[in-house]
């Protein structure tokens, strides 16, 4: 019988021991309560038990594969809202395709590091909203399409690989990352970025602005000329 607590629960799914140990530890350092299984059959079994508030699945399995589980877990009464995600190497697109059509809410590219495979689970139980979501500080991270910004370890994550920027620029697109397609005034991004009792040239937003583009893409965010910026998925 699972404790009814806050603690979030995750479902971990991997056939490799070393794959579990790590990223069971990492998990367990941040206080979620951490399950596993060997294989898909397991994982079924397994989910069925604890109702998990996220399952990370790995695809090539023994027995059952991830792609079959994820659809099995997606058939449990109890885990019809369960977060999924999977557990792919890089370069297996064919996987990702496969893994959205079986019912799973995002992947996650292995090897991965700690700080990025921490930010990418409290993202993903943040969008989730649940029980799991609740001991999660929802103001320290920021989760919109491909971009995760972790405002508490100052680390963005884009397509899952993370960056590291400078302060104002991180400051900047966690502003514009806050409400998406609301139009920021200069003046507003001014205030809450610099502060009122900083002098900044007329450029300095341009300027952050071009250096964000050049690290996320063009197509994120927005000029309205005359106005201000806005950031759209």
């Amino acid at each position: 019988m699972v404790e009814k607590d806050n603690t979030p629960r995750i479902l971990l799914v991997d056939d490799e021991e070393d794959i579990l140990e790590f990223v069971s530890y990492n998990l367990q350092r941040e206080g979620f309560r951490v399950y596993s299984a060997r294989n898909g059959l397991e994982a079924i079994e397994m989910a069925g038990k604890v109702k998990p508030d996220l399952v990370i699945l790995d695809v090539m399995m023994p027995e059952m594969d991830g792609i079959a589980a994820c659809e099995e877990i997606r058939k449990l009464p109890n885990c019809k809202s369960v977060v999924i995600a999977f557990l792919t190497a890089r370069g297996e697109d064919y996987s990702q395709i496969a893994g959205f059509e079986a019912g799973a809410d995002d992947y996650i590219t292995k090897p991965v590091r700690p700080k990025v495979l921490i930010s990418r689970v409290k993202a993903l139980l943040k969008r989730a909203g649940g029980v799991g979501a609740d001991a999660i500080d929802n103001d320290k991270i920021l989760n919109i399409g491909d971009i995760v910004i972790d405002k508490e370890r100052y680390i963005l994550i884009i397509d899952g690989k993370e960056l590291t920027l400078p302060r104002k620029e991180f400051e900047l697109l966690s502003l514009l990352v806050s409400k998406p397609d609301k139009v920021f005034t200069r003046d507003e991004i001014y205030k809450s970025v610099w502060g009122n009792n900083v002098i900044v040239g007329d450029r300095t937003i341009d300027v952050h602005i071009r250096k964000l583009r050049e690290k996320i893409g063009n197509d994120h965010i927005r000029t309205l000329k005359g106005i201000g910026y806005k950031f759209i998925t």
